[in-house]
């Protein structure tokens, strides 16, 4: 509408309707800075609708009409109905690192403790294609954050996301999701999105009901990074929404953290790019708790534990479809870093024999690389 960009403070409206405050961000061509800038020209949601179509007309757009309260009202239904809580901006339970973003989200919708919106965050966002080196780093990293006091947000992707994700449930875990609060994405996530709207907190300013699109995940990613004191970047390409993630945290003022991989690993490019412009090195929890200030608590070695229970026998002839995501499997964990076997078996749950079949089938396909002491590294 021709609005300045530029964020302009407002008063809170905590004597606003909250239905009010949803139509004015639902109506056509509002996004967050144009509601913040009606919300300081007009003084409150219901006064800035009324003018909306006055402000559409100056801006050469005709037979205006804002979004209608029936809509609002069947979306606050939806929310009632999935057990989530519509959070308006200068609301006591807005998150306060939101507050003075100039595209701070109008509303959002939480599902779960909304609490942890308030406590200190660190970011952690990479691969959605990790390799079983990267996992195992989130991993490590998730729980040393969470032993220095901080919950962890991510934004719910398969791979380095949900790594961190289910590393923290117990320790306090937010996600931040490109569709509606009530919308699994990736369907793969089901069960994890559940468990996180029971012990940890699910967070979106889509609409309910709102399947995600390309153009909403970088609006995601500004929310993770904006809740955030710190994002730590684990592995990510040289074009990747990580790294738009991590650009969005530096035009915010927050800190940028990288996990360094080996050159010739893809999937390690965007980080040593963040390293090389000046993002702090991160070899272990202590780098990160370190760079904010935190007490460094005693963190335990990693401990490898045993091998899970191997499920049943495996025919001895199995369809081409099966061998190739087994392949893909065993690719996608390997890099250009040597792994060890052992610990590739222990991520693919699979019966060490039925690993080493597949194991010598690329290696003849020149495909995977085995060095002295059983170490596995992936050919590009």
């Amino acid at each position: 509408m021709g609005l300045t960009s530029k964020p302009t403070p407002h008063p809170t409206p905590l004597d606003d309707d909250p239905v009010d405050c949803l139509r004015l961000i639902r109506s056509r061509r509002v996004g967050p800075v144009t509601w913040h800038r009606l919300m300081a020209e007009h003084g409150s949601a219901r006064a800035a609708l009324a003018a909306l179509p006055d402000v559409a007309r100056a801006a050469g757009v005709e037979n205006y009409a804002p979004c209608p309260v029936e809509v609002a009202r069947h979306e606050m239904a939806q929310g009632r109905a999935a057990g989530a809580q519509l959070i308006v901006w200068g609301s006591g339970a807005y998150p306060p690192a939101l507050c003075d973003l100039p595209d701070a989200p109008p509303v959002l919708w939480v599902l779960g403790d909304a609490g942890l919106l308030h406590r200190p965050l660190v970011a952690m966002v990479g691969a959605r294609n990790a390799s079983s080196l990267g996992l195992r780093m989130a991993r490590r990293l998730a729980e040393g954050v969470a032993q220095g006091g901080f919950a962890t947000v991510s934004g719910l992707a398969r791979g380095i996301d949900t790594a961190v994700h289910e590393a923290t449930l117990a320790s306090g875990t937010v996600a931040v999701q490109a569709g509606g609060v009530d919308v699994a994405y990736p369907e793969e996530n089901a069960t994890l999105m559940a468990q996180i709207a029971e012990d940890g907190c699910l967070v979106s300013e889509q609409p309910m009901g709102m399947q995600p699109q390309a153009r909403h995940f970088p609006q995601r990613n500004r929310i993770v990074s904006g809740l955030s004191r710190a994002v730590v970047v684990v592995e990510a390409a040289a074009r990747s929404g990580s790294l738009i993630t991590a650009k969005t945290a530096l035009d915010q003022g927050r800190d940028v953290l990288a996990v360094p991989g080996h050159p010739f690993d893809a999937r390690a490019a965007g980080c040593n790019l963040l390293l090389r412009d000046g993002a702090t090195l991160v070899r272990g929890p202590g780098d990160v708790l370190d760079s904010l200030g935190a007490q460094v608590l005693p963190f335990a070695p990693e401990v490898v534990e045993d091998a899970p229970p191997l499920p049943g026998p495996v025919p001895a002839r199995r369809p081409l479809a099966d061998v190739s995501a087994v392949h893909s499997q065993i690719l996608a964990r390997l890099g250009p870093s040597p792994l060890a076997e052992d610990q590739l078996i222990r991520d693919l749950s699979m019966p060490p024999a039925t690993v080493a079949q597949h194991l010598l089938t690329l290696e003849l396909d020149g495909k995977v690389h085995r060095a002295p002491g059983g170490l596995l590294s992936r050919v590009e």
